[in-house]
């Protein structure tokens, strides 16, 4: 395995963390603030082709591998969680089914404008009875002429008040359980579709999640998205195909907890000494740089298995495990260093430390993901 990036990657995520640095993090308080990233930071991504990182580039996205892709959301991770949420949902879960199981039409129908951040994509599989338990869908699609018509409702959606096209999971036969579940392009616009409550959360500010209504929706038939009854196949999939891209931004964040925590106890002195030389400090700094050396290990293993076609099932959800829980230790530490300082709202290692917790439970929980990892470990075994 080979992780060495080529030139066009090294350039676009340097001048990623030029923009990081430059233009994100003067605004990161605003977001925290007001719960909404600034529209010059949506424009200046647009701009640098943000959104069409897992986009081909016959489809006008830079069609970047997952290693690359992983290397750029890392650079992301360093940054306000919010914004790094919004951008990270739309090239992930929000494109990656559409890129991978949509026929010739939908990818010319959508991807473009995907691309361009022109739309904006989300995924929409959680329902009130259907979180951990994916198969246990509500919402039916029942076929009529040349549509299918959607009853039911989704929450937590991710960029569900800013997207524009969802990739969205219903039940077409409800004979068949998990089997009889089918995947749908759905837009904004359909007749039918409606934004429910938009959902307040701890953290994520400026990443809005919120219900999806379906009142006898009208969908085409030509926007089933592969093919019939392949929704949860199609859903395993998606997420874990972006579990490693998810690692990666967790991995930045990490990475800048530690660089703010490095510099923190460099500069603070007590006891008449900086507080590095303190054993309990020192040995909090080391264990936060060893865990996120292990990550970023893993999760570039994991990301090279992607692009080589190989299965993840397992890998993917023990990246997903191992990054959430990594960065909410990490987390826990650096605000433990910082103390006092790190409590305070006005300093950012309280605002990671509150996004951090979502990592544990989005994008399927940390014990779904060891359910996943054992049943994977069982058909090993048996085989």
């Amino acid at each position: 395995m080979d992780f060495r990036l080529d030139e066009d990657i090294e350039f676009l995520k340097s001048n990623i963390r030029k923009f990081v640095e430059e233009e994100v993090e003067k605004v990161a308080m605003q977001i925290e603030k007001e719960d909404r990233v600034p529209e010059r930071i949506i424009q200046l991504s647009k701009e640098m082709g943000l959104f069409g990182l897992s986009i081909p580039e016959e489809y006008g996205g830079l069609g970047i591998g997952m290693v690359g892709k992983c290397a750029l959301y890392e650079e992301l991770g360093k940054t306000h969680n919010g914004f790094t949420t919004l951008i990270g949902a739309h090239t992930g879960i929000g494109t990656v089914g559409i890129v991978e199981m949509g026929n010739d039409e939908q990818k010319e129908k959508y991807l473009p404008a995907m691309a361009a951040g022109e739309k904006i994509g989300a995924f929409a599989l959680t329902e009130p009875a259907a979180g951990s338990n994916a198969s246990n869908l509500k919402t039916t699609a029942a076929k009529k002429g040349d549509k299918y018509i959607l009853n039911g409702t989704k929450h937590y959606i991710t960029n569900a008040t800013e997207a524009d096209v969802f990739t969205v999971m219903a039940v077409t036969d409800p004979s068949k359980g998990a089997k009889g579940i089918t995947s749908f392009i759905v837009e904004k616009g359909f007749p039918g579709f409606h934004l429910g409550a938009v959902e307040e959360k701890m953290g994520l500010k400026g990443s809005h999640s919120a219900e999806l209504i379906f009142e006898d929706c009208e969908v085409p038939e030509e926007n089933v998205l592969g093919e019939l009854g392949k929704g949860y196949v199609n859903a395993l999939k998606i997420l874990a195909n972006g579990r490693a891209g998810l690692a990666a931004r967790n991995l930045g964040s990490c990475q800048k907890l530690l660089d703010m925590s490095l510099a923190y106890v460099e500069d603070r002195v007590q006891f008449g000494v900086p507080i590095i030389e303190h054993q309990a400090v020192a040995h909090m700094v080391a264990e936060m740089a060893v865990e996120i050396e292990a990550l970023r290990s893993f999760t570039y293993r994991v990301a090279w298995m992607v692009e080589e076609g190989k299965k993840v099932i397992k890998e993917a959800a023990m990246l997903k495990l191992y990054g959430s829980e990594v960065y909410n230790r990490v987390a826990d530490k650096a605000l433990q260093v910082h103390g006092g300082l790190g409590y305070i709202s006005d300093y950012p290692i309280e605002r990671f430390y509150r996004d951090a917790r979502i990592t544990r439970i989005y994008e399927g929980t940390s014990e779904i993901q060891k359910n996943i990892i054992a049943g994977q470990l069982r058909k090993e075994y048996n085989q």
